[in-house]
C-alpha cells in the first residue's frame, strides 16, 4: 500500500517533536561505521564475483578530431588479453555534467584529450592495463580547438540574466562603490573511491555493482546507453566512497563494463585509475567574475551586479550556476546578474560539491569585504544591514532565514572584534595575524522520493529505498527517523539502500537526500502509525510508541499479531516550491597567519555557524559542516586544475599534484548549529547541510589574509607566490 504526500502547504505540525523515542537530533554514530572501518563494507569493485575479468579504458591522445581506426590486432596477441571493446556506445555518456543529461557530440568524435575511446579486457588487471597502453589508434585531428575561455566568444545564458533598475546609474551616484573581478580555478571532486563497476549478464538480466550517487536516474541512463529496457537492468550501490557530484551520472567505466559483460557473457570489472578519474570525469569550471556593489552612506546596497564567465564542452547544457545565491542574498534595487558560457575542449564541466555557490560566494563575499573597508563599516554589520525581508528579485517570502542569527552567534563565539579594522595590526615573529569573515548561503532543494517501511512480527523495522549513502550518514538518519516515528531504538531498524529493486529515491546530490528520502520514510511511518492506532483504538496523534511498546503495555509484536505490516511512502514537493525561497544560511569566521617573507598562509582556527532547519543527527551534521569548511580551505589556498595550453590535457591529474588540504592544513574547527523548524522546507522541517558548509568559507580566509598582511587578492587559490606579490612593501 502506497501513501502519497504532495506538499502544497507548509507543514506546521512538527510531528517529530511530539514523539517519545527521543532519537531525532541525537549524535548517534553511523550504523554502518563498524563495517567501514573493519573493511567488511563492500564497495563497487570489491564484490567477490567468480570468473570476473578485468577491463581497462584506453583514452584519446588528441584534443579534438575523429577516430579512423582502432587496431584491435595490435594487442589481442598480448598475454591474457581477451577482447577489445570499441563499441560506439561506450563514449555516448562521456562524463555528463548532471544526472540524466547526455552530451550531444558524435560517439566517434574525440572532444578532449584523455576521453575514453575503448576498453581492453584481460584475465588480470595488469595485463589489461599494459594492453590498453599499447592499443594502436589512428586519428584525424582537427586543428584550432579552443582550449581556454579567453580564446572563444562566450554565449549568454538567457535564463541566468537579471536586469532590474539602472546599475550603472546606481554606481555613479553611490557614496561607496566596488567594481572588482575575481577568478577561480577549476576543481576536481577527488573522491577517495575511484570510479568503478562490475557488470554481470545472465542472458536476460544485467546486474551492475557501481559507485553511483543517483540510482533513480542512473538506471535510466544506463538502460538508454546500452539499448536495454529498464526492467532488464539492476544497479547496486550500497556503499560509495565519496562522490561530491562526480558520480551523479553514469560515466564510461559503468557503460563499458555493461557492454563488455553482455558481449563476452562473463562478469567484467572496470576501475578507473586515479589519473583517469581526474582526466575523464567532470571538472568544476574555472570562473571569471565581475562584482559591482553600490552603497549609500550607511552601507545599504543600492546596486548589485554579478557577472560570471564559465566554460564547458560544445553541446553541453550544464553551466556552473555561479549566481545561485546572489539572486537572493542581499537586497539592492538596481541589479544586473548575468552568466556566460565559453565553449572549450577540456573534459566536461559539471557538478562538483556545492555547484555555483562554492565559487560564486567567495567572490561575492570578497567584494563585500572590500565594500566594508571603503565604507568604514564592520564586515558583520555591513551584512546585517543588507539582509532582505523577501527575495529581492521575485518578491517571494523566505521559508525561513537565519543569516542574522548565524552572523551574531558566530561572531560572539569566535570573539570577533567589531572595532575599526586595518591590515597589519598584529605580528608574531615573522607571521602577520589577522581575521576575516563571510556569509554562507546555499539554495535548498527537495525531490520526489519513495521508501518502503515494514514492521516485522518481532517488533523490528526494515527501511528500503534506492537512496544512496555517499559517506553523509543516510543509513543512520533514516534509521533515526523510522525509530522516532515507530518507537524503536535505531539498532532495531535495518536500513537497506542502494538497490534499484527498492522504491525510487532522489539519490545523493544537491543536499536534498535527507530532506527528500527522510520525508518519504516519514510518510510511510505515519501511515503505519495510523494503522497501529486503529488497532489499539486511539487516534494517531494520541498513539505513544517508545522502546518497542505501545503506551498501555502492549508490545509492537503483540499488536502485529505475527504478521508484518508494510507501507510505502511517496513524497513529492508540490506548489509550495513556487511560494517560498528556501535556503540554508550561515557565517564563517577565520583567523589566519601569513609569513612576511614567504607568503605562506596558515589557518589557525575557523568557525562556521549554520542554520539549516531541523538537525536530524548532530554528529553527522557536524561532520558535513567540518567537511565543507575543509573544502573551503582547499578552495582558498591550494586546489586548482592546471591544463597544458598546447593540447588542453590536465597536468596535475593525481593527488600528489592536485593539492587537497591535508591534516596539517586543517586546524581545530568549530561548528555552531542554529537549529530551526522550517515548515515549508519539507514535512520533517529539515534542509540540506552537505554543501552549505563550503559556500563562502574561502572568502573568510581570503579576507583574513588581507587583514593579516595587507595583501588583497582577487584570484583563488591564494598561493604563497600570489600573496607575496600582493603584499605591501
Amino acid at each position: 500500500m502506497t501513501v502519497h504526500l504532495k506538499q502544497d502547504e507548509p507543514d506546521t505540525s512538527n510531528r517529530l517533536d511530539g514523539m517519545k523515542q527521543g532519537v531525532i537530533g541525537q549524535p548517534i554514530s553511523r550504523v554502518e561505521g563498524l563495517a567501514k572501518v573493519t573493511g567488511t563494507a563492500p564497495y563497487a569493485a570489491e564484490y567477490p564475483i567468480e570468473g570476473c575479468v578485468e577491463g581497462v579504458l584506453a583514452t584519446a591522445t588528441i584534443t579534438r578530431g575523429e577516430i579512423l581506426k582502432i587496431d584491435k590486432d595490435s594487442v589481442l596477441g598480448m598475454p591474457g588479453v581477451i577482447a577489445v571493446i570499441d563499441d560506439p556506445r561506450l563514449t555516448t555518456r562521456a562524463a555528463q555534467g548532471t544526472a540524466n543529461e547526455a552530451p550531444q557530440q558524435s560517439p566517434r568524435t574525440v572532444c578532449y584529450w584523455g576521453q575514453p575511446i575503448a576498453l581492453v579486457v584481460a584475465e588480470t588487471f595488469e595485463q589489461a592495463r599494459d594492453a590498453a597502453k599499447h592499443l594502436a589508434v589512428e586519428y584525424r585531428p582537427h586543428d584550432g580547438a579552443p582550449l581556454s575561455p579567453d580564446a572563444v566568444e562566450p554565449e549568454e545564458q538567457e535564463d541566468e540574466t537579471v536586469r532590474q533598475g539602472d546599475l550603472v546609474h546606481a554606481m555613479s551616484e553611490a557614496a561607496h562603490s566596488v567594481d572588482v573581478t575575481f577568478t577561480t580555478k577549476g576543481h576536481a571532486s577527488a573522491a577517495m573511491e575511484p570510479h568503478a563497476a562490475i557488470a554481470q549478464w545472465d542472458g536476460d538480466q544485467l546486474t551492475v555493482h557501481a559507485s553511483l550517487q543517483m540510482l533513480n536516474y542512473n538506471i535510466s541512463e544506463l538502460a538508454d546507453a546500452i539499448d536495454l529496457p529498464e526492467e532488464k537492468v539492476r544497479l547496486v550501490s550500497r556503499f560509495v566512497g565519496g562522490g561530491f557530484g562526480s558520480k551523479l551520472g553514469v560515466s564510461e567505466e559503468t557503460v563499458a563494463a555493461a557492454i563488455a559483460a553482455m558481449q563476452l557473457e562473463r562478469p567484467v570489472r572496470v576501475v578507473m585509475s586515479r589519473q583517469q578519474v581526474f582526466q575523464c570525469i567532470m571538472r568544476r569550471s574555472e570562473t571569471t567574475q565581475r562584482l559591482r556593489l553600490a552603497a549609500d552612506q550607511k552601507g545599504r546596497l543600492t546596486g548589485f551586479g554579478h557577472e560570471a564567465l564559465v566554460s564547458n564542452l560544445p553541446g553541453e547544457t550544464f553551466a556552473e550556476p555561479v549566481l545561485q545565491s546572489s539572486h537572493f542574498l542581499y537586497a539592492a534595487q538596481n541589479r544586473k546578474l548575468m552568466l556566460e558560457v565559453a565553449r572549450i575542449h577540456r573534459m566536461t564541466a559539471g557538478s562538483v560539491r556545492a555547484p555555483g555557490e562554492a565559487v560564486g560566494m567567495p567572490a561575492l563575499e570578497g567584494a563585500m569585504d572590500v565594500l566594508a573597508e571603503r565604507a568604514g563599516i564592520d564586515p558583520v554589520e555591513l551584512r546585517l544591514r543588507n539582509i532582505p525581508k523577501e527575495n529581492p528579485e521575485e518578491g517571494l517570502p523566505f521559508s525561513s532565514h537565519k543569516l542574522a542569527e548565524c552572523l551574531r552567534e558566530g561572531a560572539e563565539a569566535f570573539g570577533w572584534d567589531s572595532g575599526p579594522r586595518k591590515p597589519r595590526q598584529k605580528r608574531k615573529g615573522e607571521w602577520w595575524v589577522g581575521t576575516g569573515m563571510a556569509s554562507a548561503a546555499r539554495v535548498h532543494n527537495v525531490g520526489e522520493a519513495k521508501a518502503r517501511v515494514t514492521l516485522k512480527p518481532d517488533g523490528t523495522a526494515l527501511v528500503e529505498t534506492d537512496m544512496t549513502d555517499i559517506g553523509t550518514g543516510t543509513y543512520t538518519i533514516l534509521a533515526q527517523i523510522a525509530g522516532e516515528m515507530l518507537g524503536l531504538d535505531p539498532e532495531n531498524v535495518l536500513v537497506d539502500l542502494g538497490d534499484t529493486r527498492h522504491p525510487r529515491g532522489p539519490g545523493s546530490g544537491g543536499s536534498w537526500g535527507a530532506s527528500s528520502s527522510g520525508s518519504a520514510v516519514y510518510v510511510a511511518c505515519k501511515a503505519l502509525r495510523e494503522e497501529l492506532a486503529d488497532r489499539v483504538g486511539v487516534t494517531e496523534t494520541k498513539l505513544d510508541l517508545a522502546d518497542g511498546k505501545v503506551a498501555g503495555g502492549h508490545s509492537l509484536a503483540q499488536v502485529l499479531a505475527g504478521e508484518p505490516l508494510a507501507r510505502e511512502g511517496h513524497y513529492e514537493p508540490g506548489a509550495i516550491a513556487d511560494d517560498f525561497t528556501a535556503a540554508g544560511f550561515g557565517a564563517f569566521f577565520a583567523q589566519v597567519r601569513v609569513n612576511h617573507f614567504t607568503g605562506e598562509s596558515r589557518v589557525d582556527r575557523m568557525l562556521g555557524a549554520f542554520g539549516f532547519g531541523r538537525v536530524l543527527n548532530r554528529k553527522t551534521a557536524r561532520s558535513q559542516c567540518l567537511g565543507g569548511i575543509t573544502w573551503s580551505i582547499g578552495a582558498a589556498l591550494t586546489e586548482a586544475l592546471e591544463f597544458d595550453p598546447r593540447d588542453g590535457h590536465l597536468v596535475n591529474c593525481d593527488l600528489a599534484e592536485y593539492h587537497v588540504p591535508v591534516h596539517r592544513d586543517v586546524p581545530d574547527l568549530e561548528v555552531i548549529m542554529v537549529e530551526e523548524r522550517d515548515p515549508a522546507a519539507s514535512p520533517i522541517q529539515a534542509k540540506g547541510i552537505g554543501e552549505l558548509g563550503m559556500c563562502g568559507g574561502a572568502a573568510a580566509i581570503g579576507n583574513a589574509i588581507y587583514n593579516a598582511c595587507g595583501a588583497r587578492l582577487f584570484d583563488y587559490p591564494m598561493t604563497p607566490d600570489r600573496v607575496l606579490a600582493c603584499m605591501p612593501d
